[in-house]
């Protein structure tokens, strides 16, 4: 059975990743606490320094990712 942070790792890379990519940008999967839920990223290319990059994280990463893995409760930047 996968542990949160590869199925987390996964879903950044099968179905996060490449929306990101169509954009100019990329997403880095940076760690996950478990006790807390927080998901860590780095965001970089177009995305570093983007004023979306905030809903950009709320909106498709963490709606994302928490519908595979509902451990996570919350993304941020690292």
């Amino acid at each position: 059975m996968a542990t949160s942070a590869e199925k987390i790792a996964e879903v950044l890379e099968n179905n996060v990743r490449p929306i990101i990519e169509s954009h100019g940008g990329g997403i880095e999967f940076m760690g996950f606490d478990e006790t807390s839920g927080v998901l860590k990223v780095e965001l970089y290319g177009v995305c570093n320094g983007c004023p979306g990059a905030a809903a950009t994280l709320r909106n498709l990463v963490e709606g994302v990712v928490q519908r595979y893995v509902p451990e996570v409760k919350e993304v941020v930047r690292a």
